[in-house]
This record gives structure tokens, sequence and C-alpha cells, in this order.
């Protein structure tokens, strides 16, 4: 099974949670920054997770820009998930609900909850174990799949 994870990090601890996703799933995965998307990239995937920080109460832009591109049909037949990183306070936002919408949205067959990970501020680092916590996400995604 081939595998893409497509994040947007501003400070790097969205990119550290998707290439903790991507190591632990153990399948044909690749990680990929949003900024060097090309469409040709979903080409035979079967598994798609996006990650985005929370910004003003959902994805980036760019994170946004990526799922308007897409049209509909786009991901039927793709398994999805989605991440976000953000502060731990209930007016921080959501992106990943918003994400797994949209992607269901296009087409995509959403396999698992979408998942928080909490960073320290608004800058970061992530928590002692959200790594871990990750890991444990990523986990449940492969015995999903």
């Amino acid at each position: 099974m081939k595998a893409l994870v497509i994040f947007d990090s501003n400070f790097g601890n969205t990119k550290k949670i998707a290439e903790t996703i991507s190591k632990k799933l153990d399948i044909d995965t690749k990680v990929l920054s949003v900024s060097d998307f090309n469409v040709k990239e979903l080409e035979g995937i079967k598994l798609l997770i996006v990650g985005s920080p929370v910004n003003a109460w959902r994805p980036t832009e760019k994170i946004l820009k990526f799922l308007a591109g897409l049209s509909e049909g786009r991901l039927k037949g793709i398994k999805a998930a989605s991440f976000d990183t953000k502060m731990k306070s209930f007016l921080s936002g959501d992106a990943s609900k918003k994400i797994s919408r949209k992607l269901q949205s296009i087409g995509a067959e959403i396999i698992i909850d979408p998942q928080s990970f909490i960073v320290k501020g608004s800058k970061g680092p992530l928590f002692e174990g959200e790594i871990e916590k990750a890991a444990e996400w990523a986990a449940s995604i492969k015995n999903t799949i």
C-alpha cells in the first residue's frame, strides 16, 4: 500500500508529527510539505493523511488552498485521516475536523477520527508525550488499513 502524508508547519511541530506518523505506518509512505505538493503525488496512493497547525481556528491557508484545488471525486477510493497541532485551549479552534470534512466531501473514506496534538504556546515545542501519541494514532491507522 502506498501512502502520502501532506502537512504544513509554521514552527516544525506539525512536521515532527507527520514524520512520526510516516515512520510508524511502516508502509511505502512519502512525507511532503504542502508547499511541495503536485497533483501527480496522488497517483497510486491508497492512504492520504493531511496535517496542519491551527491558525485562526482553522487549517493554514496553504492547506485550505491544497484542499480547494482537489476536484470533487478526486479522492474516491482513497482512505484518509487528518490531524492538527494546537495550543491547549478550548479557544484554539480545530483544523483536523475541518480537514476531515473536506477530504470526505472530495470522496475520501475517513478511517479514523481526526486527532489533535498539543504544543506549548503558539510556537511549541510539542508537549511531552505528543510524539508517542502520534505513534499510537498511526498504529491505529495501520491496524485499520
